[in-house]
C-alpha cells in the first residue's frame, strides 16, 4: 500500500499510545455496557466506522467515547486490511462537543479529577487523529457543535450535510464551513446513502481515491443573503484589532453607520457573553494561528483546567447552569464587564500549571504533529 509508506514517512511513526486504564471504571459512565453502546463499530470492505451513539444527549462526548475511540483507532491503525476510517453520528446530530452538563454536575460534586480525566481523555483522541497514518473521513450529518468539530477538524476528510451551531446559536451553513475549513466538502443530506454505499466498497488506502468519491457526490454551497461571506471587508475591518473593547467598538461604529442585520446580532451576542471569556478566547485565537496541534491542545487543557478550578472565576458553570441547567438565559458572569477584567487574569488562563499539577502529556515523540 503506497499511500500508506508515504504517510509513513510524513509522520514519523514509532509507536501507539495504548489505553492502559480498565475502560469500564472511567468515570462520566452510569454502566459498563454503555462503554460498547456508545460508539458501534462496523466494518466494510477495507474500511471501518466509528459511530457516535447517544442520540438522546446529541452524541455529547464522555470520558468512555474519548476512551473506546483511541482504542479502535490505535488497533485499526495496526491493522494492514484496514485503509481507511469513517466517524459519523446516530440521530439527529453529528457531535453536539463534551457532554458539559455532566462536567458541570461533577465539578460541584468535587469531583474535579473527573472532570480532568475527561478532558486529558478527549484531547489526546483528538491529538490521536491529528497524527493518524490512514485516511479519515467524518461524515458532518446534523447538529455538529464545539467538540464535534474537534474530533473531527485534524482528520484528513469532512463531509458536511448541514450546520454547524455555535453555543451562541450562530449557525454557520454549507459555504461557511467550506472557507473556514470545518468542511472539505459539502452534500446534500438525501446523498448520505449513495456516499455510504460508495465508501463502503472502496477497497484502498489511498486519500486521492477517497477525494474523488466524495467528490463525485458533493454539491457546491452557495453563502445565503445573510452569510457573513459577503461581508468579509467588514469583518477583516472590525476583528482586525487587538483587543475586544476595540473589536466591540468598531463594530458598534459600523452598525450605527450601517445598520447592518449580521453586525447588530453578532454585537448583541458579544455583549451577552462571559466578559472575561471574551478576552481569554481572543489571545487563544490569535496564539493558536502559530501553534502545531500539540502545543494547541496543550494551550487548551491549561485554558480548561483553569476553567473548571473556579479559581479566578465560575463563568464555565455558570454559562453551563444558565443554558443548559436551569435555562433561565440570565448567567451572573464574575467579572460582570471588560473593564473588570484584568491583563493578570487573562494571563493564568495561559500560565503553566503548578508542579502538582503536569501538564497534558502527548506522544510528540512517537507521532509527529504537523498542524
Amino acid at each position: 500500500m503506497q499511500s500508506v509508506k508515504r504517510l509513513v514517512s510524513r509522520r514519523s511513526r514509532q509507536s501507539l499510545i495504548q489505553c492502559k486504564r480498565s475502560l469500564s471504571s472511567l468515570p462520566i459512565n452510569s454502566y459498563a455496557d454503555d462503554l460498547q453502546n456508545d460508539v458501534l463499530v462496523e466494518g466494510r470492505a477495507s474500511s471501518r466506522i466509528a459511530i457516535l451513539n447517544r442520540p438522546s444527549s446529541l452524541n455529547a462526548l464522555n470520558t468512555n467515547i474519548g476512551a473506546r475511540l483511541h482504542k479502535l483507532y490505535a488497533s485499526w491503525e495496526d491493522d494492514p486490511e484496514i485503509g481507511f476510517v469513517v466517524l459519523k453520528g446516530n440521530g439527529r446530530a453529528f457531535c453536539a462537543g463534551g457532554d458539559i452538563v455532566s462536567l458541570y454536575h461533577l465539578i460541584n460534586e468535587g469531583k474535579i479529577e473527573e472532570a480532568k480525566e475527561f478532558f486529558r481523555t478527549v484531547y489526546s483522541f483528538i491529538y490521536h487523529v491529528g497524527t493518524y497514518l490512514k485516511p479519515h473521513v467524518a461524515i458532518l450529518d446534523g447538529i455538529t457543535m464545539g467538540g464535534g468539530a474537534g474530533v473531527s477538524i485534524p482528520g484528513t476528510f469532512r463531509l458536511a450535510t448541514g450546520e454547524y451551531l455555535g453555543l451562541t446559536g450562530e449557525k454557520l451553513r454549507g459555504a461557511e464551513m467550506i472557507s473556514c475549513g470545518l468542511a472539505t466538502h459539502y452534500s446534500h443530506t438525501e446523498k448520505l446513502p449513495l456516499i455510504d454505499d460508495e465508501l463502503g466498497n472502496l477497497v484502498t488506502d489511498d486519500p486521492s481515491v477517497i477525494e474523488s468519491s466524495l467528490e463525485k457526490y458533493s454539491d457546491v454551497p452557495y453563502p445565503e443573503k445573510i452569510s457573513a461571506l459577503h461581508r468579509i471587508e467588514m469583518l477583516d475591518k472590525c476583528f482586525a484589532h487587538d483587543t475586544v473593547e476595540e473589536i466591540m467598538d468598531a463594530l458598534e461604529s459600523e452598525a450605527s453607520a450601517t445598520n447592518d442585520a449580521w453586525c447588530n446580532s453578532t454585537l448583541r451576542k458579544l455583549k451577552e457573553a462571559s466578559p472575561l471569556s471574551l478576552k481569554v478566547s481572543l489571545r487563544s485565537i490569535r496564539e493558536g494561528r502559530f501553534q502545531t496541534l500539540d502545543q494547541c491542545l496543550a494551550r487548551e487543557y491549561r485554558m480548561t483546567l483553569q476553567a473548571i478550578s473556579k479559581q479566578i472565576s465560575s463563568d464555565f458553570c455558570e454559562g453551563v447552569r444558565a443554558r443548559m441547567v436551569d435555562k433561565d438565559l440570565a448567567p451572573k458572569w464574575a467579572p460582570s464587564s471588560l473593564e473588570k477584567v484584568s491583563n493578570d487574569m487573562v494571563d493564568q488562563y495561559f500560565a503553566p500549571l503548578s508542579e502538582s499539577e503536569p501538564d497534558l502529556e502527548l506522544p510528540t515523540k512517537q507521532r509527529e504533529a504537523f498542524n
